[in-house]
Formats: structure tokens, C-alpha cells, sequence
């Protein structure tokens, strides 16, 4: 069987660094000049955590920790909380972030952050943030708009830019939640899909099955990349993909970044600065507590 649950895994230790983006050419740009909204949807229920975006994190609602992340990256203009609660744009404004009320029909974050959007006429470079990254790094946001500047400079540059990091386990690789995508030769995404791919063909033949070939050559893991929810969109294809319906392969996957695929928009896929904790249960809120609470 492919990678059994009771497999024992090992930690790789690969670190994550910033380094400059797109380095190839003097005419590669340093920093962003375009119009650079960052848009955080938060809506009030959550099936785990009901509320999540208002609960404290070291004495301030989790939401306004991303908006502040995001506030810190120096080629974004503006950032912008997307809610159906009139709760969390209170705490918001409260706390000195701009905050607007959206649909409470949406029925996902990227339909929240194209509504507004599109009162933003001005507004090049779209950025989704999600609002439970309380620990996203602002220059993970800076990599991925200065990426987006690059590809809106050239003639048949992507539509998307999102993130990713490093897999380092066989826990990570078998986690449903966690999602893998696959990166070409350019940094392009192939796919996106919530299974271990892709297969580790020549190592399984030397050892007989994928996750004794991981165990033994644990640089193998470095085909393997965790998709982050980062993505940074250029206002027209944010604009078109809103109203695209949901492709076979994303509801399959339930994974929205399909139906992009499926249109033939490119994903440019780059390194995140560092790792962030997307907070879904409440182990990854005692956990996220417990980081930030160190690295202040």
C-alpha cells in the first residue's frame, strides 16, 4: 500500500529561507510598483472552530494578527478584512485595520475577496491571505507580489502566484488536509491534490515500496512540496475566475485552485520566507499560541 498511516516517520529538518526572487536578468524588478491590495476573508462560522477569526491569540483576535502580517509586507498598499460578521468588522476597525461587510451567501473566501475587489477599480495586483495565517511572514507576501509584478511583465506570464513549503515527513505526506502540488521545471503548477504525489518511481523499485525509499533516501522528500494558502492574483483573472464554475477535477479534490488549472491559467509556484500554521482545530491554536508567544 502507498505510504500506510502506521509508518514511522522521520523529520528532514530542511529550512526555509528568503532569498531574492527571479534574480536572472537586470530588467527582473526588486519590488512591486503596481497597485497592491491585500484582502483577508474571514467569515464568522467555522465547523471546527466556530468564531475562529475573533479568538485571542496573545491578546489580540487572530484575524487582526494576519491583517497586521500583511500590513508589514512593503509592496502592499492597502489591506482589507472581508467578513459576513458585523462582529469581527467591529473588532477589526477597533483594532485600526479596514474592515468591510460582504455576501453572507459566498461560498468561499476567494468569492469574498473578488466582491471587494471589484469596488477597487485601481487595485493591479489582488492578494488573498487567509485569515486564520496568524504567523504568515511578510516577506512570504513580498516574494509572491514582487513574483506577480515579474509575471505581469511579460507577455505570457502567470495569472496566479501562490506558495508553498517544504514536505518533511511521511505525517505531512499522508495528511489529507495538507495539500501537495506538483511543480515543474519552470515553477509552474502541474497539479494540486490533497494524495502523496508524485511517486517516487526509481526509489520504490530499489527498495521494493515508496515509503521504505523515503526512509532510506530521505532526499527523495525534496520532490514533495505543501501547498500554503497564499495566493496572489492578477485582478483580471481573480475577476474571471469568480465567475467560472467549478471544474470536475475541484470537486473531485475539493480544492479550488483546480478550477484555474482547468482554464488554463499558470500557477507560479514560489518558496515561502518561512513556515506558517494555518489554524484549523484547536491543536493548531494552542500550537500557534505557543510559537508566537516565543517569538515575541
Amino acid at each position: 500500500m502507498w505510504f500506510p498511516n502506521s509508518y514511522v516517520d522521520s523529520l528532514r529538518g530542511r529550512r526555509l529561507s528568503c532569498y531574492p526572487v527571479n534574480q536572472t536578468g537586470d530588467n527582473t524588478p526588486k519590488s512591486s510598483s503596481k497597485q497592491t491590495v491585500a484582502i483577508i476573508p474571514a467569515r464568522y462560522a467555522s465547523t471546527r472552530l466556530p468564531g475562529k477569526a475573533l479568538i485571542e491569540i496573545n491578546g489580540k483576535p487572530m484575524v487582526c494578527w494576519v491583517a497586521e502580517r500583511a500590513q508589514a509586507a512593503r509592496n502592499v498598499n492597502r489591506v482589507i478584512v472581508a467578513t459576513d460578521s458585523q462582529e469581527i468588522v467591529d473588532a477589526v476597525i477597533s483594532h485600526g485595520f479596514e474592515a468591510r461587510l460582504t455576501d453572507p451567501n459566498h461560498t468561499s473566501g476567494t468569492d469574498r475577496v473578488a466582491e471587494v475587489a471589484a469596488t477597487i477599480p485601481d487595485a493591479e495586483i489582488i492578494v488573498n491571505v487567509q485569515g486564520d495565517e496568524p504567523m504568515i511572514a511578510p516577506e512570504t507576501i513580498e516574494r509572491a507580489v514582487d513574483t506577480m509584478a515579474y509575471e505581469m511583465s511579460k507577455s505570457n506570464g502567470a495569472g496566479i502566484v501562490t506558495t508553498c513549503e517544504p514536505i518533511e515527513s511521511l505525517d505531512e505526506l499522508l495528511n489529507f488536509n495538507l495539500v501537495k502540488v506538483v511543480i515543474d521545471d519552470d515553477g509552474n503548477a502541474v497539479y494540486f491534490s490533497r494524495s502523496p504525489i508524485p511517486f517516487p518511481w526509481d526509489g520504490t523499485k530499489r527498495y521494493g515500496e515508496p515509503e521504505a525509499a523515503l526512509m532510506a533516501e530521505p532526499e527523495l522528500f525534496k520532490f514533495f512540496h505543501k501547498h500554503t494558502g497564499l495566493y496572489v492574483y492578477r485582478r483580471d483573472v481573480l475577476m474571471e475566475f469568480t465567475g467560472w464554475p467549478p471544474a470536475k477535477l475541484e470537486m473531485i479534490e475539493a480544492l479550488e485552485q483546480l478550477r484555474a488549472l482547468a482554464h488554463g491559467v499558470k500557477i507560479k509556484v514560489v518558496e515561502a520566507c518561512s513556515s506558517s500554521i494555518g489554524v484549523d482545530t484547536a491543536e493548531d491554536l494552542e500550537l500557534a499560541k505557543v510559537q508566537m508567544a516565543q517569538s515575541v
